[in-house]
């Protein structure tokens, strides 16, 4: 990315006003605290070009409505490298955000720490993870956005330690900067295309719609909420199966209502939360994010009909814990043949990434609420499920496993897979009557 607009052009492009925080006072000594020859004058003609006297600017500006703490870095200034100074700052900007019970905003640009400062530079890195640690605890929503380049220790702190991580694109992101990378590394590795799609970052916003995408963000993060997302009204059949194989064939049905129909009916207006910040991403098996409903924020997390994956789980589980620290119902939707179980998987951890879903929904404070709109296949559909607050619609069935594996672990011939389904008792009705779920859905708004 070519254009590197200063700070404060960053700060003016997601809001009109900005009211700047006072900063700590420090008196540095000559040329820093190494001594470094030539640091003041480098400071100096810093300041001179970009207007700056440290690499980052940090204030309190209302986001499209919501108030926020900014944080801005001038690449400008040394490279938007972190030092005392910087540090100094970063650390004020978290305690007024806490004081002030403010989510935080990270316009990130940097090239790490600063090199005239040493080991005190690469230091302010843990003031920065505590001041981090701290808003969390005080369940206050961070959200980064990653511009041209976020590198180093920037990247590996106030960027990827964010709880949402957005990125211009096109901007050059990695924790390796461009001037220490192997010689043969490949340049498109390091881009916030290829952040977003390893699962470290959950979009990519264009410059012309960041306000409006921040402050979405801001608006549904800001919102919590004590009382259970109502379960969504059915889409599809209005009618209860006959049998357990009747209840397959429709939940297998491509014409079958899928997540993205039912999230669109819900809710008004929504935001994506993707990757597993592992490695790994599942858009096309799980749909997770924050959306709109009656005029509160829901949490959602919804398989898509596929077998879905670790990164899927991981997601989930990221946004489950995420909810729950902001006080914010979530409603998971549940539609598998199961977990991914090829080697693939088994090398991704599919085992482990169930377990910490399982962990999350278990360990949640905030209400969860579960609607099954199809398949529901065996442990891997479990997961996201809510204890005690799971319904499901006329075109659904849940299973211990699949009638058709089932058959095949009891050695019952292929003629017995109907039986089999029968046996199992999976039709929704079935459910209601074994407790597994609280109700059926209907299909108009009056819902259960």
């Amino acid at each position: 990315m070519a254009d590197r607009p200063p700070a404060r052009e960053a700060l003016a492009l997601v809001t009109d006003t900005f009211t700047e925080l006072p900063y700590p006072a420090r008196t540095p000594a000559p040329d820093g605290p190494l001594g470094w020859p030539g640091y003041d004058a480098a400071r100096a003609r810093a300041a001179a070009r970009t207007g700056e006297d440290e690499s980052v600017v940090c204030g309190v500006a209302d986001v499209e409505g919501t108030p926020a703490v900014l944080i801005a870095f001038e690449f400008g200034f040394l490279g938007g490298s972190l030092g005392e100074g910087t540090g100094d700052r970063l650390e004020a900007a978290y305690a007024h955000a806490v004081a002030h019970r403010l989510p935080l905003v990270s316009l990130v640009a940097t090239g790490g720490s600063r090199m005239q400062e040493g080991m005190l530079a690469l230091t302010q890195l843990q003031r920065v993870a505590r001041a981090s640690a701290r808003a969390r605890e005080a369940r206050l929503p961070q959200i980064a956005v990653l511009r041209d380049p976020t590198t180093g220790g920037g990247w590996a702190t106030l960027g990827a330690g964010a709880d949402v991580v957005l990125a211009l694109p096109g901007a050059q992101v990695g924790f390796a900067g461009s001037r220490v990378r192997p010689p043969d590394a490949d340049p498109t590795a390091y881009t916030a295309e290829a952040q977003v799609a390893a699962g470290a970052a959950d979009a990519l916003v264009p410059p012309e719609e960041l306000r409006s995408t921040l402050g979405r963000w801001l608006r549904l993060l800001t919102r919590p909420s004590a009382d259970p997302a109502p379960p969504p009204h059915a889409l599809g059949a209005p009618d209860l199966p006959a049998t357990g194989w009747d209840a397959v064939r429709r939940a297998r049905s491509p014409h079958r209502p899928r997540a993205a129909a039912y999230l669109d009916a819900y809710f008004t207006s929504r935001v994506t939360l993707s990757g597993d910040r592992c490695g790994g991403a599942d858009p096309g098996g799980m749909l997770c994010g924050f959306g709109d409903h009656d005029g509160r924020t829901v949490a959602y997390a919804a398989q898509t009909g596929t077998a879905t994956r670790p990164a899927g789980y991981r997601t989930a589980a990221r946004l489950v814990r995420l909810a729950d620290r902001l006080g914010i119902p979530v409603l998971t939707l549940v539609d598998t043949p199961g977990a991914a179980n090829d080697a693939e998987a088994e090398r991704q951890g599919a085992g482990a990434a169930i377990a910490d879903l399982f962990s999350a929904v278990a360990a949640a404070r905030t209400p969860l609420t579960t609607l099954v709109i199809g398949e529901g296949g065996s442990g891997g559909a479990l997961a996201p499920a809510a204890p005690g607050n799971t319904w499901a619609t006329p075109d659904s069935y849940f299973s211990v496993i699949a009638p058709e594996l089932a058959a095949a672990i009891l050695k019952r011939p292929p003629s017995a897979v109907e039986s089999t389904a029968d046996g199992l008792r999976i039709r929704p009705q079935d459910l209601v009557e074994l407790g597994v779920v609280r109700g059926i859905v209907g299909p108009g708004p009056e819902g259960a």
